[in-house]
């Protein structure tokens, strides 16, 4: 039966992914995105869709839909370093006032809302793999606290919502994810790599490479996503959704150049962020119990993926500079 949904940060690279794949199943889908960083270009395809309507809005402001809506999937918020960190007040209110607003709009509704947590609550963690029940070790005044601790706080008032109001809250923990409809300018590793090998610049490696990361491809996280949806009203997580696959950013780091033969990029160190984690790993036990899910793509094959997107978008940008 065909649903009205509402994806907030549906221009992003995730929400992107999300409304192309509710669009495939005969929903009708409502884009909100302030296009901060969020891009046009990702949702042109969709527009002449009868079943696709964008709206620009910042979710920070009370968002009015006339629409009956049958669930919201709140991903809105900066998710890479560069982008969070530039505006971190901006961050923190998307995260706090942001999820107010939607948790609002959904008791409104009577309708199910998912809230895109991070593996980022957990911080640099001590337990390794991070299980649900990790309470995480997070630098709160550190220079990637606006994110970390806007998204536990955000945790925190799903939970509030749920005991308080009855509000069928699923709260998901996403660990490192990467495809096509990133953003060139993301910041993170994944993204970093890929343009810097395809445009011959150095890779850069912070620390010395040995630092961890699971990464999952993007068609793994939205099955994902789509099933805690539509879990019963008992079941809220938080539950991660990630790959339990480790690898060295140094091995990522040779697997890309290896993929992109023609590169004439070198690898090179440089410090270390602060408050970089060493490890991310995630027991993702709770997601094979409750909704039957694994990611299935290999890195190997996701990477060369997202690395034809990045190659038809140089394509496209050469085209329009000439």
């Amino acid at each position: 039966m065909s649903k009205t949904i509402l994806i907030t940060g549906g221009a992003g690279f995730i929400g992107t992914n999300l409304c192309k794949r509710l669009l495939k199943e005969g929903n009708k889908v409502i884009c909100v995105d302030n296009l901060y960083t969020g891009q046009m270009r990702n949702i042109e395809p969709l527009m002449k869709d009868p079943n696709f309507r964008f709206i620009k809005h910042n979710i920070i402001e009370p968002l009015n839909i006339e629409d009956k809506l049958d669930q919201i999937f709140n991903l809105a918020c900066p998710a890479s370093p560069p982008h969070y960190q530039k505006d971190p007040i901006f961050t923190i209110n998307t995260c706090f006032i942001g999820i107010t607003n939607m948790l609002n709009l959904a008791k409104k509704n009577k309708c199910k809302i998912l809230q895109a947590s991070t593996s980022e609550i957990y911080g640099d963690p001590i337990e390794h793999p991070q299980k649900e029940t990790y309470w995480g070790h997070v630098n709160c005044f550190g220079i990637r606290s606006c994110y970390d601790e806007g998204k536990r706080s955000a945790e925190t008032l799903c939970f509030n919502y749920i005991n308080q109001y009855n509000v069928d809250v699923k709260v998901i923990r996403i660990f490192n994810t990467y495809g096509p409809s990133m953003a060139k300018d993301d910041g993170r590793v994944v993204t970093n790599f890929i343009n810097q090998a395809l445009y011959d610049e150095d890779i850069t490696i912070y620390g010395d490479g040995s630092q961890t990361r699971s990464f999952q491809y993007v068609d793994d996280l939205i099955e994902a996503m789509t099933r805690v949806m539509n879990t019963d009203e008992n079941f809220h997580g938080p539950i991660n959704l990630g790959n339990p696959r480790e690898f060295t950013v140094k091995e990522l780091a040779e697997m890309t150049l290896d993929l992109i033969k023609e590169s004439k990029s070198k690898i090179i160190y440089t410090e270390l962020p602060q408050d970089d984690p060493c490890k991310r790993k995630p027991d993702i036990s709770l997601a094979k119990e409750k909704i039957k899910w694994e990611p299935v793509i290999q890195l190997r094959e996701g990477l060369q993926k997202t690395i034809d997107y990045f190659r038809l978008i140089k394509e496209l940008d050469t085209k329009k500079d000439k």
